[in-house]
């Protein structure tokens, strides 16, 4: 039986999967080139690390899964719990959300405290050793099996499994290829995505009624969002940014003219109240990518890939992280099914469950990005129609409680996306967001 496993990665894909494999492997060693902090703090290999995430409710409860208390621990150290319709303004299409419940909370915090939690926890399991500053160059093996991973020192460390968490960078395609495998073919759609952060003193009083806002461009025309999230320490996370945006705001006083710019007032307010605690830090992202692993005909056994590594998607949709943990998850999975062999076949059923996994967020980040003609790369097939029908549902969502608490948990990805299908919810929402135009039209 498999008894060794290691992680390329200390990231939230990498850490996720550690704690899987430390329940089916007696040694894990988890492996990543930068020096982990004591401390929640931005490092260098997650470049976005500064920058606001959402870990989405699906994501929260895997991890809660994985490690019990989890979400009372990220509460304890400084995160801001709310119902998505009670404490999240949302701007969209011309209007801001009313503040209506959906039993559906999020736990606001900074990625870094998040893989801050993850990693003492996972150290802490029995069998697991985590080990910075460790390079690899490359994948040990032969005659289709991966053995182990090479350090860039020539250390070789053997392993009946190695998982993939290099990230969106992952030099995989390389690796495989030095042992005799094809790389898979990428999917790849071009967003000139990129945003500006900056981080803030948080006060009572900095934002009335709400306790983090989200304003939505509408597209085609408007490209750029906003966004005020409440973090760990009394801290605002505030950040501008959008689609194919050429020079995002590098100074404050840039900054401050974009948010001003914004059709809602709220996350200008916020800036305008609060006191600066940074400087203004850029991030781009210029294309979400997918790697089709699960198309590939020939596969190693005893190597598998995970997380971004995988598929990294538009951060503006935060659906990152919950799909890396539940990557992890659905390894458990296919490990238990397999009775724990890392062969050929298990690989290949776990990236067909990886895909799964992938799907619904993927066709919801792609199909937004579509809204805009600047956006280049494979097309979902009908995204013009599915783009039209999620704006009714955002308008119906808008004035309706039923509406708003489905279309929650679908974005949450709690709920498969084929509710939104059926015929007396599309009867409905169509007849909702007629109502709507209606309000708008009298309005005027």
């Amino acid at each position: 039986m498999e008894d060794r496993a290691v992680v390329i990665g200390a990231g939230i894909a990498g850490l996720a999967a550690a704690r899987v494999l430390s329940r089916r492997f007696s040694s894990v060693t988890v492996l990543d080139r930068d020096t982990l902090p004591d401390q929640a703090e931005p490092r260098r290999g997650v470049p976005q690390g500064a920058h606001p995430h959402i870990l989405l409710i699906s994501g929260l409860n895997e991890l809660n899964e994985l490690f019990p208390g989890f979400e009372a621990e990220l509460i304890a150290a400084g995160g801001s719990k709310f119902d998505t319709g009670l404490g999240l303004a949302t701007f969209r299409y011309g209007r801001r959300s009313r503040r209506i419940p959906t039993g559906l909370s999020l736990v606001s915090v900074s990625r870094p405290l998040i893989e801050t939690i993850v990693r003492k926890r996972v150290a802490r399991l029995p069998g697991v050793a985590i080990r910075d500053e460790i390079a690899v160059s490359g994948l040990a093996g032969s005659k289709g099996v991966v053995t182990g991973v090479v350090l860039d020192t020539g250390e070789t460390i053997s392993a009946d499994l190695v998982v993939d968490g290099t990230g969106r960078g992952a030099r995989s395609d390389r690796w495989l290829a030095a042992l005799g495998f094809p790389a898979p073919d990428q999917a790849e759609v071009k967003i000139g995505v990129a945003y500006s952060t900056r981080v803030y003193r948080r006060r009572p009083g900095d934002m009335i009624d709400w306790q983090a806002a989200f304003t939505v461009p509408e597209p085609p025309a408007q490209k750029i969002a906003g966004m005020a999230l409440p973090v760990e320490g009394n801290r605002w996370l505030v950040s501008i940014g959008g689609w194919h945006v050429a020079e995002p705001p590098d100074d404050p006083e840039q900054l401050d003219r974009y948010a001003k710019a914004l059709p809602d007032t709220l996350v200008g307010d916020v800036m305008s109240r609060a006191e600066p605690l940074s400087e203004v830090a850029v991030a781009r992202f210029p294309s979400s990518r997918r790697r089709l692993f699960e198309k590939l005909d020939r596969l190693p056994a005893g190597y598998v890939a995970v997380g971004d590594a995988i598929c990294s998607f538009n951060p503006i949709y935060g659906q990152g992280m919950t799909c890396a943990v539940q990557q992890a998850g659905a390894l458990g999975r296919v490990l238990d099914r397999h009775e724990r062999r890392s062969d050929a076949s298990m690989a290949r059923d776990f990236y067909a469950a990886a895909a799964t996994v992938i799907s619904t967020p993927w066709q919801f980040a792609v199909g937004g990005d579509f809204n805009y003609p600047e956006t280049t790369g494979p097309r979902p097939r009908g995204v013009r129609l599915r783009n039209w029908y999620a704006r009714q549902i955002s308008y119906a969502a808008q004035i309706d409680i039923g509406t708003s608490r489905i279309f929650n948990a679908v974005q949450q990805l709690l709920i498969p996306p084929g509710v939104l299908f059926r015929p007396v919810f599309v009867v409905r929402t169509l007849l909702l967001a007629r109502k709507r135009r209606r309000e708008d039209t009298a309005a005027r």
